[in-house]
């Protein structure tokens, strides 16, 4: 029989926040984190980046642990920190009990670091003692440092990382084979990192303009804006939480996921995204019309912004002529009343205050997602101005929207056509 999975502790690390409450009310207002870093002047063609602060760990974690953590490890400790604080696992219980760990992370910018300290100060201590061997070293790390005894897994899946972790955290419990995980992502913000995505093009270049760059959906928009941080849930079986009196935030009730399976690695799938979403809701066992909000993926990129939206408006949106047609021109009032009717979700993309935190964006995203279900708001969708042809017949969130949110759907794709949903309810 399969168990009922809850959430019992958030830990988050952001640009918009480093912890909840301070996450809620930049959520709430709109408010971007995403500025113009000087330090990669004359480096990279955008120097855009999420501002995510440097943790203060040096009272928190001995230096053993200190000296192996790269960058994203650190945000790690923070976010998982708050996370168990949150659901009251002690140390105590942590040491008697079998908890899982499933950690996102698909990075390894510490390797071109490494190999540049290497190059400077010839000196092969300047790296830590493992810091650049592994991917995984995050989740070594909190394995050791939390004493974390329970299955023990990195999940590599480019910007579907976290979601995916969350996902498997999920099938773990819900098949009876833990009780309680930790799941969750980080991801690193330094211009080792940032490289990459600049040499491809898909980066925005509004350097000028940085609270505006990040601008899912809308028609002027000209690429991502890379950011990260951390992210954490405690997953835990319900009958388990209910028997510890933990604090029961919310429910994963479905996991859906799908491949592209085409020829180009970069390119985005409609098809393969509604595919991810459907499984997601049949897993869940409720219908589109159900669902009240959607986090979408939405990261502000030319191709990607176009397949989601046509994704969604597959699955949410009717599809008969008569239907769309009172909708042939969005901009007007009566049009807007039979749109809110039609496509009953609100969406919106809060990578348009964060940018997008690629590995840890499925992680951060479920967190920003309960958040708003437990305060009863929509996040704005902001910078959205014009929207895009694709997207016009989509219930898009252009300003915060106060309305009771008791199911949430939260979509992530990654490079290489791996996409994830996850369905979340109010319990």
């Amino acid at each position: 029989m399969s168990k009922r999975v809850v959430i019992t502790g958030l830990g988050i690390w952001s640009c918009i926040g480093n912890n909840i409450q301070s996450v809620k009310e930049n959520l709430e207002h709109g408010y971007t984190g995403i500025i113009y870093d000087c330090r990669r002047k004359n480096k990279l063609n955008s120097c855009l980046c999420g501002n995510v602060p440097t943790p203060e760990s040096s009272n928190l974690v001995d230096r053993h642990w200190r000296i192996m953590m790269s960058e994203d490890s650190a945000y790690a400790y923070m976010a998982v920190s708050q996370a168990l604080q949150h659901s009251n696992l002690t140390d105590e219980y942590r040491n008697k009990n079998g908890v899982g760990l499933v950690w996102g992370n698909d990075g390894n910018s510490h390797l071109a670091h490494a190999h540049r300290i290497m190059a400077k100060e010839r000196n092969s201590y300047m790296l830590g003692v493992y810091q650049p061997i592994y991917t995984s070293m995050s989740k070594i790390l909190l394995n050791s440092i939390f004493n974390l005894r329970g299955s023990s897994f990195n999940i590599s899946a480019a910007c579907a990382s976290g979601a995916h972790a969350i996902g498997l955290g999920y099938f773990f419990i819900k098949n009876n084979i833990e009780n309680v995980i930790v799941a969750g992502a980080s991801m690193e913000t330094n211009s080792f990192f940032a490289e990459s995505f600049d040499v491809l093009g898909a980066t925005s270049l509004r350097n000028s303009d940085p609270t505006h760059a990040s601008r899912p959906f809308d028609r002027d928009r000209d690429g991502m804006v890379p950011s990260g941080g951390a992210a954490a849930l405690v997953l835990e079986e319900y009958e388990h939480a209910k028997a510890r009196g933990a604090n029961i935030i919310a429910e994963v009730c479905g996991y859906g996921f799908s491949s592209n399976g085409i020829e180009d690695i970069s390119a985005p799938s409609a098809d393969a995204e509604y595919i991810a979403m459907k499984r997601a809701l049949d897993d869940a066992g409720i219908k589109p019309e159900e669902v009240d909000y959607v986090n979408a993926h939405g990261t502000s990129t030319i191709a990607g912004d176009i397949e989601e939206a046509k994704a969604l408006t597959r699955l949410f949106v009717p599809s008969s002529p008569s239907s769309l047609s009172s909708l042939s021109s969005p901009s007007s009032s009566s049009s807007l009343s039979s749109l809110s009717s039609l496509s009953r979700p609100f969406i919106s993309s809060t990578k348009s205050m964060t940018g997008h935190e690629n590995w840890m964006a499925g992680a951060s995203e479920a967190v920003y997602s309960i958040i708003m279900m437990q305060n009863n708001f929509v996040a704005p969708n902001i910078n959205l101005e014009n929207v895009i042809d694709e997207a016009k017949y989509l219930n898009i969130a252009r300003k915060t929207i106060y309305t009771p949110i008791n199911t949430v759907l939260s979509n992530s794709s990654g490079m290489g056509g791996t996409n994830s949903a996850l369905v979340f309810r109010k319990i």
